[in-house]
Parts: structure tokens; sequence; C-alpha cells
């Protein structure tokens, strides 16, 4: 078998982005080079790991077990190189969108302060459990409870929500917004990875009509350009900011918890005191 790097990142950047053009600019090679690579991948294993149509792009059930052994290989092959230079231990931390909002950088300077010979990597990846089921993530920050048979956890604090609108919506007047002035509109929603459902608002008040997107990134251009509205936590407000996008506090739905969780297969001896300095910063 002959599959390379490069046919990896190849169908990685495309599950991440959606789109060929995207992977292209994301890999920056032509979006020629990633047609290559993706049909070279499917050649070598002998399966369609991409369905295409004309306005989408979805993983079909081989993709979605390929993804996930694709990150694994690619996290052992990044952390080969660094871990080759650096004489420290190593602690990934993984997030679906946002990490840890205002409390990043206090978050890693006070880590690096107390310890000294253990790097916290953070790392993004678009996953239910942001990277610890794909075993990308050591820990990670979670804004929704994973499957507690496989999972340990411990809230660490809660977090406002915010709406994110488009800078000319009629709701930007407002100081604060509610989830029935929300609904009069489009919402768009991230089922998958995203913290917020349609569950959040009343029986009697959702949504007029909702759009379905895979990522941030997606959310963040459909609300920008005015298609859509969103409800994301705190830490999204303070970590995704972009002209054109506005976000509102949401002052009658209820705090959003955060949560720390780790595989119960394979715990990091870091895990208490990566808790408990969450905890700290939260509270």
């Amino acid at each position: 078998m002959s599959v390379e790097i490069r046919h990896l990142r190849c169908l990685v950047a495309l599950a991440e982005t959606g789109s060929f053009t995207d992977a292209a600019i994301e890999l920056g090679v032509s979006q020629a080079s990633v047609s290559r690579n993706l049909a070279s991948l499917e050649g070598e294993l002998g399966v369609r790991l991409v369905d295409r149509t004309t306005r989408s792009l979805e993983l079909s059930p081989a993709g979605e077990k390929t993804l996930n052994q694709a990150r694994r290989l690619l996290l052992v092959l990044d952390d080969l190189e660094r871990d080759a230079r650096s004489e420290n231990a190593v602690v990934r931390l993984g997030y679906a969108w946002s990490a840890l909002g205002k409390h990043t950088v206090e978050f890693q300077r006070r880590w690096a302060d107390a310890h000294p010979h253990t790097e916290l990597r953070l790392i993004r990846t678009n996953t239910s459990t942001a990277g610890l089921t794909e075993g990308v993530a050591d820990l990670a920050i979670l804004r929704r409870e994973p499957d507690p048979e496989a999972f340990d956890m411990a809230r660490i604090g809660f977090e406002k929500r915010y709406c994110a609108m488009a800078s000319d919506d009629p709701l930007v007047s407002r100081r604060t917004v509610t989830l029935a002035q929300i609904a009069e509109g489009t919402v768009a929603l991230d089922l998958r990875t995203g913290s917020t459902n349609i569950e959040l608002w009343p029986a009697d008040g959702r949504p007029e009509s909702t759009i379905s997107i895979s990522n941030i990134d997606d959310w963040l251009t459909v609300i920008s350009s005015g298609k859509a509205r969103g409800i994301t936590a705190e830490a999204t407000m303070h970590q995704y900011r972009r002209p054109g996008l506005t976000y509102r506090l949401v002052r009658d739905a209820p705090a959003l918890p955060v949560y720390a969780a780790w595989p119960k297969s394979r715990p990091s001896g870091e895990t208490g005191a990566i808790v408990k300095l969450l905890t700290e910063l939260y509270s």
C-alpha cells in the first residue's frame, strides 16, 4: 500500500472545510491536487471515501472511519517531530469550537509557570468529543456531557450564552436579546459539535427556520453574511471576532456548563492539575 501523508492531510482538510476549494486553500495547493490526492487514497484503499454532489460534500461511512485513523496517524507524526526536538512531556487539550475564551491566555501562562517541563498544546478538532474519541486529545473542553461509559468528566464552570448576528441585524440596536427575538429569524445550528440545539427554545416558541452547518468557520460565515443568527458560548464571543459580526447577551437563556473530559481508558497524569487550574479560572 502506498498511502502518503499528503493523502491523509487531504482527507482531513476536506472533512474540516467541507469543500474542495476550501481544502485547497487550507493546504496551500490547487483544487486539482486535492482531487488527485483523494482519488489516490480511494484507489489505494479500494473504497469510496467522499460522496460528492453539485452542492455538498459528505464523508461515506468508510470515509468517517478512515478520517479517525488519519487524524491519529497525522497526530503521531506531528508529535514525533515536535517531541524529538523537545525535552518536555506533552499534554494535548482538545476543543471543537472555542477553547477557554477569555481564560485561554491566562490558563496557558499559569500552566507554563507552574509546570515548565510539561508542554500544554491546545488542539482544535471538529468532532463531538473534541478529539478524545479519535485519540487526538488527552483531555478536552466540552460544553455538553460526553458518553459517561467512555469518559470521565469534571464540570469546571459555567458560561453565559450570546447571540451572534450580522452587524446590520435589527437586533444589534438592543443591549441584550431574548430567545423569542432570535427565533423570529433563521438560526444556524451545528448539532454535531455545537453547544446549541432546538431544545433550547420552548416547544411553542422555536425558530421559524434553521440552517444546519458543520463547523465554527461555516457558522461564522453564514451569520456574518446575514443569512442566519446563532447562539453560542461566551468563550466563542471572546475567541472569534470578525468584521460584520456582532454579539449580544441572551438574557433569558440558561447558563452553559463547561466540562473537562478525558477517556476512562487512558487518563493523563496531569488531569488533576489541569482540572484544578481550570476550575480556579472559572470561579
